[in-house]
């Protein structure tokens, strides 16, 4: 890239670097006033927005980025846009089969997607996904990946270390904490009868086999399957349970944070066949989940390494033009020459980049808010003490879970809390202009007025209080859900052009989003003559 192009680059992007943060911190609020009624006298809470990418990707729908300038074409055999956990599974599978030549071009300034981490003096911690379910038997490339970082042994154990400690769970319901997140505290005899038919509706869907992690290969066709998923996923989880006569308030909220927690969806939002997905896609005495400090990013660091040189940051593709046989990538900071493209970004971007490519269907995007809240000390408690996953009935948001949790080191009283917030109070799109729009102060000042609920002394503990902003945090998996993933998987783009995202699945979860990476792969090295 020429001095001119780079600093035409910088210039660009500057509204993103003045958002930026960096891994190990955030970008402050300096002088912030504090939170009236709940801070002490004299006590400032700092903190700010910490997400980086906003200000690139309004600029990509903008088309106001710039290509590379003069920089010299660099070759590869295959190009991979997207650097999430699909994009990173597939250049990881890519290499399995033997074709390494290959470069990935990331958006941000570091490789993750929903599944970045972020690092204080105190600890690492999510910014996005932080736990994986333990992966069934046939999950088999999910297992693969955990052997090869040593949380899966040979003899199909899992590292203590990496399982979930106890206490996992607790909830704050009537004035106190208890264990584990169901609502059944003083609940009547009807609502608990409610509960015991549920639980007997999820074994019957479990059993149809119809609800596989990940998706690919479930028996959709066999009759028992197609009566699961006709009469699911056509309604609303809200629909279906009117019409089998639910009314357990307690039910309800449990099922609505099940959707919201996997989803970024409420019932009136999400599939009935994705709201029972949710219940009967794991094991009914599952032992985990894996966690870590920094979550997901535990894995996803761990392709970045193998990855090396070959992924590109800081590189949002802004076009794929074809020239003859290959295509060419471009972005700000390099034009790339392949023979296949990868496309491992969200769906809705990839027709703003490659002309004609418009997708089948469409896919609505859930919203999302993250936030790290630093403590210098732990507030007081009332009941179970404090889990690594921390819910409250009845709050907007899912609670948050402790970053120190799974440390083996002598208990501190300083820690770091993720706090999640799925927005599903109002349409997608107004939903995201409201997070454009909405200041830090408030989202700091609604966080611990969410936390004061159930620790009344928490604004004299934090410190800080680090916001990430997911507008397009995942796909939102609303009725008709098969029917779209069932067009996605006989859509093609372009040739020579493979799609591989969660965005197929319709469902932003690891498993998904991996097996499609490596589905990818497979079909690229296909194409090339390869495995």
């Amino acid at each position: 890239m020429t001095g001119g192009s780079r600093r035409e680059f910088l210039r660009q992007l500057m509204a993103a670097a003045a958002m930026a943060m960096p891994l190990r911190g955030a970008s402050a609020v300096p002088g912030a006033p504090a939170l009236h009624g709940l801070t002490p006298k004299g006590r400032v809470i700092t903190g700010g927005f910490a997400d980086p990418d906003m200000a690139v990707g309004h600029a990509l729908r903008d088309a106001t980025l710039p290509r590379a300038g003069r920089a010299p074409r660099r070759r590869t055999r295959v190009a991979i846009v997207g650097g999430g956990v699909s994009g990173l599974s597939a250049g990881w599978h890519l290499d399995a089969l033997g074709e390494r030549d290959w470069l990935l071009l990331e958006l941000s300034a570091e490789p993750g997607g929903n599944s970045r981490a972020g690092e204080n003096a105190i600890t690492r911690y999510p910014w996005g996904a932080h736990y994986l379910p333990l992966p069934a038997p046939d999950a088999v490339h999910v297992r693969q990946l955990l052997r090869e970082v040593g949380v899966l042994h040979a003899d199909g154990s899992f590292d203590e270390r990496t399982l979930c400690h106890t206490p996992q769970e607790r909830l704050w319901q009537h004035g106190q904490w208890h264990e584990g997140l169901e609502p059944l505290d003083a609940a009547p005899a009807w609502e608990r009868a409610e509960w015991e038919r549920f639980d007997a509706q999820v074994a019957a869907w479990r059993e149809t086999g119809a609800f596989r992690v990940p998706m690919a290969g479930a028996p959709f066709d066999t009759p028992t399957a197609l009566n699961a998923t006709r009469a699911l996923d056509g309604i609303t989880g809200e629909a279906w349970l009117s019409a089998n006569g639910y009314r357990s308030p307690t039910l309800r909220w449990w099922l609505e944070y099940g959707t919201r927690d996997d989803y970024g969806a409420s019932l009136s939002q999400v599939s009935a066949w994705a709201a029972a997905h949710y219940f009967a896609g794991r094991p009914a005495d599952e032992d985990g989940p894996l966690t870590w400090p920094e979550g997901n990013a535990f894995l996803v660091q761990h392709l970045a390494r193998k990855a090396g040189d070959r992924v590109i940051t800081s590189a949002p593709t802004v076009a794929i033009e074809a020239s003859g046989s290959r295509w060419l990538v471009h972005t700000p900071r390099a034009v790339v020459e392949c023979d296949v493209v990868i496309w491992a970004a969200p769906l809705f971007v990839l027709p703003r980049v490659l002309s004609g490519a418009t997708p089948p269907v469409t896919t609505e995007y859930a919203p999302w808010v993250v936030a790290n809240v630093t403590l210098d000390r732990r507030p007081r408690e009332r009941g179970a003490v404090l889990a690594w996953d921390n819910v409250i009935y009845g709050s907007r948001s899912l609670g948050y879970v402790s970053a120190t949790h799974q440390s083996l080191a002598q208990p501190r009283d300083e820690t770091v809390w993720t706090w999640y917030h799925a927005v599903v109070d109002r349409p997608a799109l107004e939903a995201r202009r409201w997070l454009e729009l909405r200041p830090w102060t408030e989202w700091r000042d609604e966080i611990l007025a969410d936390l004061h609920r159930a620790h009344p002394d928490i604004a004299e503990c934090v410190s800080r209080v680090d916001v990430w902003r997911w507008g397009h945090a995942m796909a939102r998996p609303v009725p008709g859900l098969l029917r779209r993933t069932q067009a996605l998987s006989e859509w093609r783009p372009a040739p020579r052009v493979v799609l591989a995202h969660a965005d197929l699945s319709g469902l932003s979860i690891f498993e998904e989003a991996q097996w499609q990476g490596v589905r990818a792969a497979t079909d690229a090295a296909r194409l090339l003559g390869g495995a």
